[in-house]
């Protein structure tokens, strides 16, 4: 009966032929990593001799500017082109004064880097919650967040940060217009050439949590769902992404990325610009839970996430992971 069954009726392809080795897997393989495909965060301090790691971001830490040029070669060696700085400065205001001071953490910290590292690309997060006393993206008025009001010193931001010799911006604010008014003033002062990363899509997410530790950033007051992106909502990303094209960025990202493989996917089908996704830290520290318990295979686990966002579509992909995971693809 078994042979009469599979004479008459099994196809003629089995799936599994290709499956047998390892290298019949590898030629059939649809999506690929690549170190290059990475961007590494890192957490800049003041200080000397710094190197602190974060509790809730097990191998993660705070590094002060002496201690980011054996850091930025340690990433560049690992084939990773890039590193998106964070700072956390000396003080807080109002205003957030130190996010465009011409000697805040971030604009010593990209002067270190290219000094040092001058082929690693160095990447700057333009925001102001880490500097702000409230921990608001902008300038809050009457309890609430200045969308127009904050457009300027988020613009002075940016520029300050090229000014410092940054290769790329990233504004991460979610105030409308602020891609096109950064644009505007880098190409006034003579930065035309300088690309802007757009934190395009990023929603209002409870995977943020150890960030916040991390930069310091949690609102004194509210939170921050008046501007970004409400986590039920695609088509409202999509608009958001055309909308920051249309003012100048030159790569869109969503943010986060597991939860949203499928505005990833959609944004990939919808746009030609090169796509980014944000594995952010409440991702990266299940993780790490989960393999400081013994509950999954460490490796595997982050192999797949990783492999799983560039399979919806993203380019480029900024994970906390990109080290680690750089050693194991050079192992194969």
């Amino acid at each position: 009966m078994l042979e009469t069954y599979t004479e008459a009726k099994f196809p003629s392809f089995r799936f599994r032929r290709l499956r047998r080795t390892g290298l019949l897997r590898e030629m059939v393989q649809e999506t690929n990593l690549n170190p290059k495909d990475f961007i590494y965060p890192l957490f800049v301090t003041h200080g000397r001799d710094v190197k602190a790691e974060i509790p809730s971001m097990p191998g993660v830490y705070h590094f002060s500017i002496d201690q980011l040029a054996q850091e930025g070669k340690e990433v560049l060696g690992l084939g990773i082109p890039a590193v998106l700085l964070f700072g956390l400065p000396a003080m807080k205001d109002e205003v957030g004064s130190e996010a465009y001071a011409e000697d805040g953490i971030v604009q010593q910290a990209v002067k270190a880097l290219k000094d040092a590292v001058p082929e690693l690309l160095v990447v700057t997060d333009v925001c102001m919650c880490e500097y702000t006393s409230h921990g608001h993206c902008g300038i809050v008025v009457d309890g609430d967040v200045d969308n127009d009001r904050s457009l300027d010193l988020i613009s002075q931001t940016a520029f300050s940060h090229a000014l410092a010799g940054a290769d790329m911006v990233a504004p991460s604010d979610m105030m409308d217009g602020r891609v096109g008014a950064i644009r505007a003033l880098l190409d006034a002062e003579g930065f035309s050439h300088t690309p802007i990363m757009a934190y395009a899509a990023k929603y209002a997410s409870a995977f943020y949590g150890p960030f916040r530790e991390a930069a310091d950033s949690t609102p004194q007051f509210g939170d921050r769902r008046s501007y970004q992106m409400d986590p039920s909502n695609v088509r409202e990303a999509l608009r958001e992404i055309e909308a920051d094209i249309k003012e100048g960025a030159d790569i869109v990202m969503v943010k986060p990325a597991l939860a949203y493989l499928d505005v990833i996917a959609r944004a990939r089908e919808m746009f030609a610009h090169p796509l980014a996704a944000y594995n952010v830290s409440g991702e990266y520290s299940m993780v790490k839970a989960a393999a400081q318990a013994g509950w999954i295979d460490e490796r595997r686990t982050i192999m797949e996430i990783l492999t799983g966002i560039r399979r919806a579509g993203a380019d480029i992909i900024i994970t906390y992971h990109a080290k680690e995971a750089a050693r194991w693809l050079r192992e194969g």
